[in-house]
């Protein structure tokens, strides 16, 4: 059995989406509403242990009791959700959120290399949309052979759902894919549908082992950036290219 595909996650993973992107959303969102709320980046990376935008909202809702005029709905949280989503596709449209180091460079090596793409994430698919349009071009979707974005499944991240869907849609094994993951919950999934993963540390994870990732790095690394292993073997290689991922992936077999 060979490598055959990567699966990438998207928030924290292919962008630092959740400071400039999403944390700013969701107070512009607040204010828009006129909610007397305020995520600053402490409570916001607690908030972060729930995935899922509207389950974020609901979370912080019924555990941290935020001043209300009246309950909230279902359907008044799906609207400021809506809202905060059509504020984070404006600020990515104008460039204000990047992807992070390394990333274009291997899904181009990748797809010259003839690995299949994939994407595994709990955000929205207009905010998957605007990210990849807006960093790598109007046709940069095509790459991607399957996107499992939002509410596609039932239960989101840490739960597998979204990386079996995945790989149910491209038929594929777990044994033929590595994911890519920057979060606890995020690794979770990936290793709880069998995936090996890489996981790449972002501005928001958590500090944690990440027993049995196939490396722990500080970002994939560029040829003129080469990245830090935070956990794994050491190696030849400065930057993460499909020959690095293959030796990986032999290496786990």
């Amino acid at each position: 059995m060979s490598l055959k595909a990567l699966i990438f996650d998207v928030d924290g993973t292919l962008a630092n989406t959740e400071h400039d992107g999403h944390l700013r959303a969701f107070n512009e969102t607040f204010k828009f509403f006129k909610l007397d709320w305020h995520w600053d980046r402490e409570l916001y990376s607690d908030l972060l242990s729930v995935s899922g935008g509207k389950e974020r909202l609901a979370h912080y809702i019924s555990h941290y009791n935020p001043s209300l005029k009246r309950d909230l709905s279902v359907s008044d949280i799906i609207d400021i959700h809506n809202k905060k989503t059509e504020i984070f596709v404006e600020h990515v449209a104008n460039g204000q959120v990047s992807l992070r180091v390394g990333v274009e460079r291997l899904i181009e090596e990748a797809v010259d290399s003839g690995l299949r793409l994939g994407i595994a994430t709990t955000t929205s698919l207009k905010n998957v949309e605007a990210l990849m349009t807006s960093t790598l071009g109007e046709s940069a979707l095509n790459r991607f052979e399957v996107i499992g974005a939002g509410d596609v499944v039932k239960s989101k991240k840490p739960a597998a759902d979204i990386y079996r869907y995945v790989l149910d849609k491209m038929s594929l094994s777990c044994h033929e894919c590595i994911a890519f993951e920057d979060s606890g919950i995020g690794f979770t999934s990936a290793t709880s549908a069998g995936l090996r993963t890489v996981v790449t540390l972002s501005e928001y994870t958590k500090t944690k082992n990440f027993q049995g990732a196939l490396v722990v790095l500080n970002h994939l690394g560029d040829e003129n950036q080469p990245f830090e292993i935070i956990k794994g073997s050491p190696t030849r290689h400065s930057f993460v290219s499909v020959g690095y991922l293959k030796e990986l992936y032999e290496q786990d077999r």
